[in-house]
């Protein structure tokens, strides 16, 4: 499961109260928690927040870097309206065909679309057709040392008042620790004070599974 700065118990009761979970999002979970990577998978509370955060928006475009098996893809999709797109941006087809059976099963393949591709490449093929303002939201959780480069593609591609979601902020707490000096740790800790500093934005650093930024493009 992913990780959480909560105590166990305290974690098991909030994802216990998420109503909002889909019977196809329940079984997709508990399908990827047998998995080796199973860890990657977001906790059902961070579903609940997407899910909230894409229609308090009235999102009707989004972009989604790193899919997985695609339970954070039915939490966002499931929010916009039936002539909404998510395009999510992946490179394993192995994940990816978890995630089309259960986008099929919750009936939302047809607001999905995915990218087979390195993300960079497909946010810049994006921006090279001119899409830039023409998203509403976007939700970062792929290779850490890429975090910078989706960002500011992502900046580029959303509207004023779009927001991105960024996870594993935290990275349980390494972050913070000055003898922790791995390439992923090192990008999230850049890319935490560049946000912080980011007067492109309006930005809240969340406490959801290992550490959400929340940013909203001016």
């Amino acid at each position: 499961m992913p990780r959480s700065f909560l105590p166990e118990n305290i974690d098991t009761y909030v994802n216990g109260l998420v109503a909002a979970e889909t019977e196809a999002q329940r079984r997709l979970r508990d399908e990827t928690r047998k998995l080796p990577a199973a860890g990657m998978q977001i906790a059902p509370d961070q579903g609940a927040f997407l899910t909230l955060i894409v229609a308090a928006i009235g999102a009707k475009n989004a972009i989604e870097i790193g899919t997985f098996t695609g339970y954070s893809a039915i939490a966002i999709a499931r929010a916009l309206p039936v002539n909404g797109k998510l395009v999510c941006c992946d490179v394993s087809e192995e994940w990816t065909s978890i995630a089309r059976r259960y986008w099929k099963e919750a009936g939302l393949e047809k607001r999905i679309e995915l990218k087979l591709a390195p993300a960079l490449e497909t946010l810049e093929g994006f921006i090279g057709k001119g899409k830039e303002g023409a998203f509403d939201f976007a939700f970062i959780d792929a290779d850490k040392t890429g975090y910078d480069a989706y960002y500011e593609a992502c900046l580029k591609l959303l509207r004023p008042g779009g927001v991105i979601a960024i996870d594993n902020v935290l990275w349980s707490g390494a972050v913070i620790d000055e003898k922790t000096n791995d390439a992923d740790t090192v990008a999230l800790r850049a890319l935490n004070i560049k946000i912080s500093n980011d007067a492109r934005v309006d930005a809240a650093l969340l406490t959801i599974g290992d550490g959400v930024m929340l940013v909203r493009k001016k």
